[in-house]
């Protein structure tokens, strides 16, 4: 965390818009990660989208970008978070400890978009259709997890994880904002000088969207 930071002229992006610099602020990991992940999957309007964990920042840009491409959004969220994910965009709101295979039905879903892993993994991959992807930027759940590979291989499932962004991606944000089809999602600021007590409210996981710090 820093005051300044230099970087290559090639890694600055104008932007016209209205928005606060908060709220820019709030763009670039969290809406790159869920674009990228989105973009790599393929996803096509009309699909079936599952979103776990969808009230942090990059699951709620995920729900918003997955709209924006017309697809329909499934989002996993605890029941306390799930009317500001509804208003965020997502179609239907499941609570975290849903059984996913015996509420959405097996071979429900398009697309799985997933950084929680951990021990609802397998489920993720029941609810898959024929010919279904499942993309990952994370496993704030565990990274270990077990499955049937049978699930895998005789559905076809393609599973892509994705780290690096795809060159289009932050210049395609940068033309959603600019077009006004993506709206901030700022759960709260903080002054750099209190980043102690952002960190706190981060690791309590009470918020929904992204937490700033004002330099």
């Amino acid at each position: 965390f820093a005051e300044y930071v230099k970087v290559p002229a090639s890694e600055v992006f104008p932007v016209d818009c209205d928005w606060l610099d908060t709220e820019l602020a709030s763009i670039p990991c969290a809406y790159a990660t869920a674009e990228n992940m989105l973009y790599q999957a393929k996803l096509q309007a009309g699909e079936t989208v599952l979103v776990t964990g969808a009230s942090g920042g990059v699951g709620l840009a995920t729900v918003q970008l997955a709209k924006r491409q017309g697809a329909k959004v499934v989002a996993v969220v605890s029941k306390a978070k799930q009317q500001q994910v509804l208003q965020a965009g997502a179609d239907k709101v499941l609570d975290r400890d849903t059984d996913l295979p015996e509420v959405l039905g097996e071979k429900s879903v398009d697309l799985v978009v997933d950084n929680v892993a951990g021990q609802g993994f397998s489920n993720m991959l029941k609810v898959l259709r024929q010919g279904g992807r499942l993309v990952s930027s994370g496993a704030i759940a565990g990274p270990r997890v077990q499955f049937d590979l049978r699930d895998l291989y005789l559905k076809d499932i393609t599973i892509l994880g994705t780290t690096a962004w795809a060159e289009p991606i932050f210049s395609n944000l940068i033309r959603y904002i600019e077009a006004g089809e993506l709206a901030p999602q700022v759960a709260k600021t903080f002054a750099l000088k209190d980043i102690v007590k952002a960190q706190q409210t981060f690791v309590r996981k009470q918020h929904v969207g992204k937490i700033v710090l004002i330099p």
